[in-house]
């Protein structure tokens, strides 16, 4: 090679300046790359993509936690290369999984005496269908006891999750959905006792429903329950799905009678990532006691090692979510659980009561008695300009993704908007928000749309 070869020379360096090498050539998309990239360059390509993402931080749709401690980062990392279910090469992680099932039981005031159980899954919807197959195994056993067919099972819930639909469909069960009627967007206990039956596996009840952030009541619903049994000998236990409610009412409602302290409800789910403040994909599912999880439901795994017991609809999944977990439980305490719930409600109080100084909204939920946080709709009777889609579309223009969602059926005339605002939305962060929120008004009512936006048309929001 001699001096004067600059070309060939070149050829064998990287370009120091950013994007000189990759600039001219697209990424690879639907088929698979034939040559190597630098790392540096494939990170760099890969983070522009990511930057057309929204900020997770303006995403108030999300129940899910956005912000974390820098410990819980390196955490994560540490436990980078760890699978979760290995319980034979990673005891210790397995151990810690087991401490934060019991702080669970305890914090949900189960029975020391009856031995609760539970494990971790990879969100609370993979929690909502083991507590579901539980239940629906339990009665399947309960009607072959007795020499009755076990071919119709149904479930009853009210304004549930996306993940309870799946589940009856997935599992063959008949979904016995309470619809909103009036001013009552909830279940009620009325409403529950006309839909029960001997093929009745369940009833679900919401502690905060993701369309209303509301709690449903717990309590009634047993004591109804319990009279139903008295009367008609039907026996039908409760699963509480505690998504978000469950790292909520019991720091902010200790009071309120929702968890084991009701010998009726015999199973809760609930997400870690959200007011548990773990890192997304961390969920739990705690039973009452060993009775509640059937025996032919728990598999014995023998190739990783020693012989291990699993029930879970994952297999291999990552360690971190669940020593953060027990990071938050070590960390914070009760009292600090406490003062952030206290803090994310108070927000969303502010918020809901200046919004409600706009005289153009009604409040559905003013961040009182629920899900830190607030859901709202346009005032009914008046000539508005604009619709809630298209006062949500505006918001996104800032980068708000503040959704707009119609209730179930029967009430998908109410059309509503809602905030979550979880750690890390500020009150300073809900004030630049109300600030976006007057402007758009101001906006929409000066430039109305000759057509308003629709829910096919408004973008990809939904209410989970």
């Amino acid at each position: 090679m001699t001096i004067h070869a600059k070309e060939e020379i070149l050829a064998h360096f990287d370009d120091d300046v950013h994007g000189s090498v990759f600039l001219p050539q697209p990424l690879p998309k639907y088929r698979f790359p034939r040559k190597e990239t630098s790392s540096d360059s494939a990170y760099q390509l890969v983070h522009d993509e990511l930057l057309l993402d929204g900020n997770s931080r303006q995403n108030l749709a999300t129940f899910c936690q956005t912000w974390t401690e820098p410990e819980i980062e390196r955490l994560m990392a540490e436990c980078m290369g760890k699978n979760l279910v290995d319980r034979d090469e990673y005891p210790q992680t397995s151990e810690l999984e087991s401490r934060c099932v019991h702080m669970l039981g305890d914090l949900w005031n189960a029975p020391r005496e009856e031995r609760p159980l539970g494990c971790s899954t990879t969100g609370s919807s993979e929690a909502a269908m083991l507590g579901a197959l539980a239940m629906k195994t339990r009665w399947r056993r309960s009607r072959e006891r007795k020499g009755k067919p076990a071919t119709k099972p149904n479930l009853i819930c009210g304004l549930v999750h996306s993940c309870w639909p799946m589940f009856a469909r997935f599992f063959d069960v008949e979904l016995r959905r309470i619809p909103c009627e009036g001013r009552r967007l909830h279940m009620s206990p009325e409403e529950v006792i006309k839909r029960c039956d001997e093929n009745t596996i369940g009833v679900v009840t919401t502690l905060g429903a993701t369309y209303t952030l509301k709690y449903e009541p717990v309590n009634d619903v047993a004591e109804a329950l319990d009279d139903l049994e008295e009367e008609h000998g039907l026996n039908i236990p409760i699963h509480v799905d505690a998504a978000s409610g469950g790292f909520v009412a019991p720091f902010l409602d200790p009071s309120l009678s929702w968890d084991f302290c009701i010998p009726r409800v015999r199973s809760i789910n609930a997400s870690g990532h959200k007011f548990g403040l773990a890192p997304l994909g961390c969920g739990w599912i705690v039973w009452r006691n060993a009775e509640d999880l059937p025996e032919e439901l728990i598999f014995e795994v023998k190739y990783l090692g020693s012989s291990m017991r699993h029930f879970a609809l994952n297999f291999s999944r990552p360690a971190g979510q669940v020593v953060a977990q027990y990071y938050n439980f070590v960390r914070l305490g009760r009292d600090g659980y406490t003062r952030i719930a206290k803090g994310c409600a108070e927000v969303a109080a502010w918020l809901a009561d200046e919004l409600k100084k706009l005289d153009i909204f009604e409040l559905i939920h003013d961040g009182r008695g629920g899900i830190p946080g607030c859901v709202w709709t346009l005032k009914r009777g008046q000539d508005a300009a604009f619709s809630a889609y298209d006062l949500s579309n505006q918001l996104r223009l800032k980068g708000w993704q503040v959704p707009a969602y119609p209730l179930a059926p029967n009430r998908s005339d109410l059309v509503v908007l809602r905030a979550v605002t979880r750690l890390g939305v500020s009150r300073d962060l809900a004030g630049l928000l109300l600030d976006d929120i007057r402007r758009a008004v101001r906006q929409l009512e000066k430039n109305p749309t000759q057509k308003s936006l629709t829910r096919a048309s408004a973008g990809g929001f939904n209410h989970s």
